[in-house]
């Protein structure tokens, strides 16, 4: 369970990381050509370990709903966002509010699956997600 821990934490250090420098690199470019470099570099990166590692295409990829494929469209939203945000609202209010964004969908979402969370827990850590972000807006007072 440690690495587990350990790796979703790195998971979260590496986005940090990478919308940072999105975000500089927006500040002397544009969110858009930001995001375009970020998606270029990593494609290129993946599809080198995908031919080292083999699976680049798994059996009946093609038989898949469109709708599986809407991660992508999703995915440069988000990058591109983040890429625009962090230069003007900074890295932890953009961090807040996107973790604001994923717990209020994933609520929402967790409504309608087979096993609905308690409703009251899920709304205690909203609002501390949103204390978090009200409290970082208090600076020198």
């Amino acid at each position: 369970m440690i690495v587990w821990i350990a790796m979703a934490f790195a998971g979260g250090v590496f986005v940090a990381l990478s919308r940072q420098i999105n975000g500089r690199l927006s500040l002397s470019n544009s969110p858009l050509i930001a995001s375009f470099w970020n998606h270029i570099v990593g494609f290129a990166v993946l599809t080198v370990i995908g031919l080292i590692v083999g699976g680049l295409i798994p059996p009946g990829a093609a038989d898949a709903p469109w709708l599986a494929f809407i991660g992508g469209p999703i995915g440069v939203v988000f990058i591109a966002s983040g890429s625009w945000l962090i230069p003007r609202i900074g890295a932890v209010n953009t961090a807040l509010l996107v973790i604001s964004g994923q717990m209020v969908s994933g609520v929402a979402l967790d409504l309608f699956s087979d096993h609905p969370p308690k409703i009251w827990a899920s709304a205690l850590g909203i609002l501390l997600i949103l204390a978090g972000m009200v409290l970082t807006q208090r600076r020198g007072r």
